[in-house]
């Protein structure tokens, strides 16, 4: 027996003595997918002939060996996968798509753009998640897309919603999966506008427009996100998680809350309760925001752990879609996509293992002072063991050794890229 599974097993009864079955709770955390986010690998460049970020988008630094093509994207992250466990998605944004060199306008994509993405997912044994793209566009240069107040410009915005969700169904049925068809989009006002009513009501209007196509079947799960401001939307931000709450709410669709888009002091944790009463999913997007919304690399802390914890406590998993949404450009890119994943998984799994059973016990006793005194106590359990066995059995590193194979790949592989 290896002194990981000798430490396992030991691990495995302490647990058991308050009543956590540690085998169940890796069955568990392998039946929960992540979804890693494409736009990490290449500084949110894509592939339609962006050459720098807008929308309130900023990717910060120069480290050697961004993917420039989706060959090269492909592979850092099927690199990437080989050192993280557990059940993974790819999430795509519309601007990788694949044209062939030629110039497509986002409102006329079709499925067959994302034909090369599909065929990767199914070598992979992977599911994807897709996003309409309503930013690094000249037609998004005033910082204004669906609720812009050009019903022309409008117009093409809403017809690349459209299409986003028939490029998300196709993507569906072909890989026979759910598709998280996720919308943001950076509207918003630098100062104070004196109409904050009519933006609203535009971008209500030009949703309404997207969403009623009806497709074909129940594979697309369309979802909205808002954002309290940005780079240019200090101000105001029409979609606000008030306005996006109330629309999710009214077309039963899902709501996406992005963990750096609240204030700092609040929980996205105590939302997920109140919110699954009247929407039927969730997608959170897993980041870490320092004072604004500047989507650091994810770690394990206490606010993804609170998240984690609510999600587990509440045993709706099968109603939260997880995915990471950062980019670091000031680090080796596929490090940010594994010390993140496995962060999440870290995190999820550490909330799996809490002895939640016997804290509701006390709870329902009215004994808090035990209550508290679980969740303390548990906190020393002997958890880094039975992370080590679950990536054992996931065939990933167990440990800070895949940070050397990462350090190879950048010589052999991200060295050679200009």
């Amino acid at each position: 027996m290896s002194r990981i599974e000798q430490e396992y097993k030991s691990a495995r009864e302490t647990y058991a003595d308050l009543g956590v079955d540690t085998d169940q709770a890796i069955k568990t955390l392998s039946s929960i997918p992540l979804s890693i986010h494409c736009w990490q690998g290449d500084d949110v460049i894509g592939f339609d002939g962006a050459t720098s970020l807008s929308g309130g988008i900023l990717a910060t630094g120069s480290y050697p060996g961004r993917a420039r093509n989706a060959e090269e994207l492909r592979a850092d992250a099927a690199f990437a996968f080989a050192h993280i466990p557990g059940q993974k998605r790819f999430n795509l944004h519309a601007m990788y798509a694949e044209t062939g060199g030629t110039k497509v306008e986002r409102s006329a994509l079709q499925p067959r753009h994302f034909d090369a993405w599909v065929a990767w997912a199914k070598e992979q044994k992977i599911g994807l998640d897709f996003n309409p793209t309503f930013f690094s566009h000249p037609l998004a240069a005033s910082g204004w897309t669906l609720a812009h107040p050009d019903e022309n410009i409008r117009k093409y915005w809403i017809e690349h919603g459209k299409a986003s969700r028939r490029i998300a169904q196709a993507i569906a049925d072909s890989l026979k999966d759910v598709v998280v068809n996720n919308l943001w989009v950076p509207d918003g006002s630098k100062d104070m506008p004196a109409d904050r009513l009519g933006p609203r009501l535009r971008l209500k209007e030009s949703l309404d427009a997207i969403y009623a196509e009806k497709l074909p079947n129940d594979r697309v799960l369309d979802a909205v996100e808002s954002k309290l401001f940005g780079i240019g939307s200090e101000s105001y931000v029409p979609g606000s998680h008030e306005f996006y709450f109330g629309y999710a709410s009214q077309k039963a669709i899902g709501l996406c809350y992005d963990m750096g888009h609240f204030h700092p002091n609040e929980s996205v944790a105590d939302k997920i309760s109140a919110t699954l009463l009247y929407v039927p999913y969730l997608i959170i997007h897993l980041s870490r925001g320092l004072h604004w919304d500047s989507d650091h690399i994810v770690i394990w802390n206490d606010a993804i752990t609170d998240v984690c914890r609510e999600i587990i406590r509440m045993r709706v998993w099968d109603r939260i879609h997880l995915a990471l949404d950062y980019f670091d450009s000031s680090v080796n890119r596929i490090s940010a996509w594994i010390i993140g994943a496995r962060s999440a998984q870290r995190a999820l799994l550490y909330a799996l293992l809490e002895p939640v059973e016997a804290m509701r016990t006390e709870e329902e006793r009215g004994d808090f002072g035990s209550r508290l005194a679980l969740i303390e106590e548990s906190r020393s359990l002997p958890f880094a063991a039975v992370w080590r066995h679950y990536c054992e059995m996931q065939n990933v590193p167990a440990g800070p050794e895949w940070i050397d194979n990462v350090k190879e790949y950048e010589k052999k592989v991200l060295a050679g890229r200009a």
